[in-house]
C-alpha cells in the first residue's frame, strides 16, 4: 500500500478521516454526528495535503504512454460485457435465459479485462525499453 513511511502515515490519516466522515454522514441527524463529519472532513483535508507534499518525492513514473485507442477498446468490451449481462435481464423471461446471458456477459467482460486492457498496458512498459 505505501512504499515509505509518510506514505503510510498519509494514507493511514486517510483511512481515519474517511471512516470518521462516513460515520458522521450516517449519524448526521445527532449533535456527536456532525462533530464527527466535521472532524473526518478536516482529517481527510490534511492527509490530501500530505499526499501533495510528498508527491515530489515519488520520482519517476514507472510506466511510459501507452496507446490509449487500445485502452478504450479494451473498456468497452468489458463495459459492453456488463451491458450485455444487464440488458439480458429484461430480454429474456426464463429462468435459462437469463442465466444464459449473465455468463455471456461475464465472458465478454473477462476478455476485455483479462486479455485486451493488460495487452495494451504492457504494449510500451518500461521494462520493454
Amino acid at each position: 500500500m505505501a512504499a515509505t513511511r509518510q506514505q503510510g502515515q498519509s494514507f493511514g490519516l486517510f483511512l481515519v478521516g474517511l471512516t470518521a466522515t462516513c460515520a458522521g454522514i450516517y449519524e448526521v441527524s445527532s449533535g456527536i454526528g456532525k462533530i464527527g463529519l466535521a472532524l473526518g472532513l478536516v482529517v481527510l483535508a490534511v492527509s490530501l495535503l500530505q499526499f501533495f507534499r510528498i508527491k515530489p518525492l515519488e520520482g519517476e513514473i514507472a510506466n511510459g504512454v501507452q496507446p490509449a485507442g487500445m485502452k478504450a477498446i479494451g473498456v468497452l468490451i468489458t463495459v459492453g460485457g456488463w451491458l450485455l449481462a444487464l440488458f439480458g435481464l429484461h430480454l429474456v423471461s426464463g429462468v435459462g435465459g437469463r442465466m444464459l446471458f449473465a455468463i455471456l456477459g461475464l465472458a465478454v467482460s473477462l476478455v476485455g479485462v483479462v486479455f485486451i486492457l493488460p495487452a495494451a498496458c504492457n504494449k510500451n512498459a518500461i521494462w520493454k525499453a
